[in-house]
């Protein structure tokens, strides 16, 4: 049986996790949000947002998009390769209801398989 659960292992805790991403990123973009990508050697994907608030203005949109952001990886982790992520939201990110914001994210996910070729 498959577990779905979003523990503190499947997230991206420190400066040094993000930086790592951030050195030789794999890149996959929308108009409304970017996902960088890097292999690690763990075994399971994670996951760490970057939601500015120079972008998203107020606190209940930032908290809607991060919420939606951990649901979509949540479902998808067993599907994804062994990689960091960082999910960036883009400027025109809160016109986007919850389900076109999460069909997004799902294109973004099923991109990063294609670019590994490890699903």
């Amino acid at each position: 049986m498959v577990k779905l659960a979003f523990s503190r292992e499947l997230r991206l805790l420190t400066r040094n996790h993000f930086f790592f991403v951030f050195q030789h990123p794999q890149r996959a973009d929308t108009p409304h949000a970017i996902i960088l990508g890097r292999l690690n050697t763990l075994g399971h994907p994670r996951v760490g947002l970057a939601v500015a608030k120079k972008h998203v203005k107020q606190a209940h949109e930032r908290n809607r998009i991060k919420r939606l952001t951990r649901e979509s990886f949540r479902l998808h982790q067993h599907a994804l390769p062994a990689m960091d992520f960082v999910v960036i939201a883009k400027k025109g990110v809160t016109d986007l209801g919850n389900h076109a914001l999460t069909e997004e994210l799902e294109k973004l996910w099923r991109r990063h398989c294609r670019q590994s070729q490890n699903c």
